[in-house]
């Protein structure tokens, strides 16, 4: 197992549909095993394929949920559907998201409250369960992810207008920007937290 790179917006993976998962054999595990490692040196709470710069349909999450479903998990070749999303908008207080792909930012962003995931897990068994909650939210994200899709692309006119500068800012939107967990320093300020203030608690703030 090792932890690979995150890829920057901009990385042309990030920004097309990834491709259906068509052999479930070792490299399918070690793709899987790799993502779950970058993800905890991450601190994410999600992780897809495109994200580390592999074009397949596969997500990784671990977060705690209310939903039976366990705390770590992966699903490839994923489909969900979901409840309507609220029209409202978001309260930044409760309902912001962050991304390993746009590190370090945070925007509030509406997502529907439940979703259904069908998928495999790496041996072609069949996962389905249900989301609710920030583990819905979750789910969401990732699946997004899959579709050429990041969350940022999903912000209301003035978020989205904070959003590209933050992306000029750091001189992002092209080719070639990418950190890596476990050696460049937490974008999202991980490595300062005291462990007593740091508890995985991401009730106001999903990063994937």
């Amino acid at each position: 197992m090792s932890v690979r790179p995150i890829v920057i917006t901009g990385e042309p993976v990030l920004h097309r549909a990834a491709a259906l998962v068509t052999s479930f054999d070792d490299e399918l595990r070690t793709l899987v095993e790799d993502m779950y490692e970058t993800n905890v040196a991450a601190n994410g709470v999600g992780l897809a394929a495109p994200q580390i710069g592999v074009g397949l349909r596969v997500f990784v999450w671990k977060m705690a949920n209310e939903d039976g479903v366990p705390e770590q998990g992966h699903v490839v070749n994923p489909t969900l559907t979901t409840s309507k999303v609220p029209q409202e908008r978001p309260n930044p207080d409760e309902e912001t998201e962050g991304c390993l792909s746009v590190p370090g930012e945070a925007f509030p962003l509406k997502r529907a409250d439940r979703a259904h995931v069908i998928g495999f897990d790496v041996d072609g068994n069949r996962v389905e369960f249900d989301a609710t909650g920030w583990f819905a939210r979750c789910m969401q994200h990732e699946y997004d992810h899959l579709n050429g899709t990041l969350y940022v692309d999903r912000l209301d006119d003035r978020q989205a207008k904070k959003a590209r500068k933050a992306v000029k800012r750091n001189g992002w939107g092209k080719p070639g920007n990418s950190w890596h967990p476990g050696v460049d320093r937490d974008p999202f300020g991980h490595d300062e937290d005291d462990l007593d203030e740091h508890t995985g608690d991401h009730s106001d703030e999903l990063i994937g």
